[in-house]
């Protein structure tokens, strides 16, 4: 009798500090939010323990808002499911008996112009056509909901088979003589209409626009520079840009042909003559410390192809992330995906669903996540490098990070603070972030 009063007094005695704990945690949080600038209304927080999944913490929850690249997250973990770890970003080529090449794309997002002049390198002098199969990944070079003043982001680049040099062209503009014209010179050949208005003075100040409600095929540079700038512009066909850095390669190979052609697929009476090839592992760090939309989207499309062993496609990949969470037992039909980067303001995602995804793939995600110094998070919480494993996400009026903590008190977090605010400045939606993850750190 003693014994089982004893056990039942400290097993009261165990919730009774749980309950505290949280409680306290939740003051703490809560001060910390009522200290800032930003309505409570605006912020989604889901905190739960990595050691039973049960929730320590919780603010509108459930209330879906835009996940930015945190939802990098939920997409490419999936599609390197699906692809393998040991997965190759190929791009080969073939010849016949009759002296025909084929290039299959591979949508390597890591292909470059001299990939391609190693390519062809084993060609002869004269070669006969050379056809190129495409049928890797759809044509749709942008995501659903992406915004048109953004086509001049380098870091949201169209993304196709014809994947080459990131789909990105230098320019560099050089001073001249004082109070003159400044040269705008182009790294590689590409037809782009450019409008010069930059002019040499003391200072490099500078703005590149592309107003696509005036002129949508003219590209503006104003300002003044006293130095040489590299400005990387995305281009705005990268089936053409591809093409002319292939007949680059072959002019560089001192190879004629009698034309480069389009949509053939591969047959059976080709062989293969060589291939450049890429492994996927790079694309794990790029996408999910980095942040890479490109290599994201990409990824996503390749993933769905192979899930339906058709020509990948958004669709594709979104029913190859329907299935996954399906096996997870993770119900997902309350949120929205448009694409894989989390760029699209038309993806809805909740703080919940976001906790429950990391509390179940952590063993894979944690280790592939950036720490504090790293990737996004370079300049981030740098007192916690080593305690922390996040993601962050940045969109207009939207700041999100979500990810895994080990506080100083020795507990694990998975947690996902979602922060969509019109009325605040970034820098404020941030400092918010970081100071909720102090508290965190320091009280839970």
């Amino acid at each position: 009798m003693i014994k089982k009063i004893c056990l039942f007094t400290i097993l009261a005695l165990f919730i009774n500090a749980n309950l505290c704990f949280s409680k306290d945690l939740s003051k703490d949080i809560n001060y910390t939010i009522s200290n800032s600038n930003i309505h409570k209304g605006a912020i989604s927080i889901s905190i739960k323990s990595i050691d039973d999944s049960k929730s320590v913490y919780e603010l509108n929850s459930t209330v879906p808002r835009p996940p930015a690249s945190t939802q990098k997250l939920i997409t490419t973990l999936p599609a390197i499911k699906v692809l393998g770890e040991d997965y190759k970003f190929n791009t080969k080529l073939y010849k016949n008996k009759t002296g025909n090449y084929i290039i299959v794309l591979g949508a390597d997002p890591y292909l470059k112009s001299n990939d391609l002049k190693t390519l062809t390198q084993k060609m002869p002098a004269e070669v006969k056509a050379i056809y190129i199969d495409d049928s890797i990944i759809d044509n749709q070079e942008w995501g659903e909901g992406w915004q048109w003043d953004d086509d001049i982001n380098p870091l949201m680049p169209k993304f196709s088979a014809y994947n080459i040099d990131r789909n990105t062209m230098n320019i560099f503009i050089e001073p001249t003589m004082e109070n003159a014209p400044a040269n705008i010179v182009f790294e590689k050949d590409y037809p782009t209409s450019f409008i010069n208005n930059v002019i040499t003075g003391n200072k490099t100040e500078y703005k590149i626009e592309k107003k696509s409600y005036e002129a949508p095929d003219i590209i503006t540079a104003s300002g003044v520079v006293n130095k040489t700038v590299t400005v990387k512009i995305p281009v705005n066909s990268p089936k053409k840009y591809f093409k002319l850095r292939l007949t680059d390669a072959l002019l560089d190979n001192q190879k004629s042909n009698s034309g480069i052609y389009y949509n053939k697929k591969l047959t059976n009476d080709y062989y293969l003559v060589d291939k450049i090839s890429h492994n996927v592992s790079q694309a794990k760090i790029d996408i999910l410390k980095n942040s890479d939309n490109y290599v994201s989207e990409t990824l996503f499309k390749l993933a769905g192809g192979k899930y339906k062993n058709t020509t990948g496609s958004f669709e594709s990949g979104k029913e190859m992330f329907n299935d996954y969470c399906k096996k997870m037992n993770l119900d997902n039909s309350h949120i929205n995906i448009m694409d894989a980067s989390g760029v699209s303001k038309n993806n809805l995602m909740d703080s919940d669903f976001m906790t429950n995804f990391l509390l179940l793939n952590r063993e894979e995600l944690e280790p592939i996540m950036a720490t504090s110094g790293e990737g996004t998070m370079a300049d981030r919480l740098l007192y916690l490098k080593g305690n922390i494993k996040a993601k962050t996400g940045t969109l207009a009026n939207v700041s999100n990070i979500t990810g895994f903590i080990s506080t100083q008190n020795g507990h694990k977090y998975a947690f996902c603070i979602m922060i969509n605010d019109a009325k605040s400045d970034n820098k404020d939606k941030k400092l918010l972030e970081d100071n909720l993850i102090k508290t965190l750190y320091l009280k839970g």
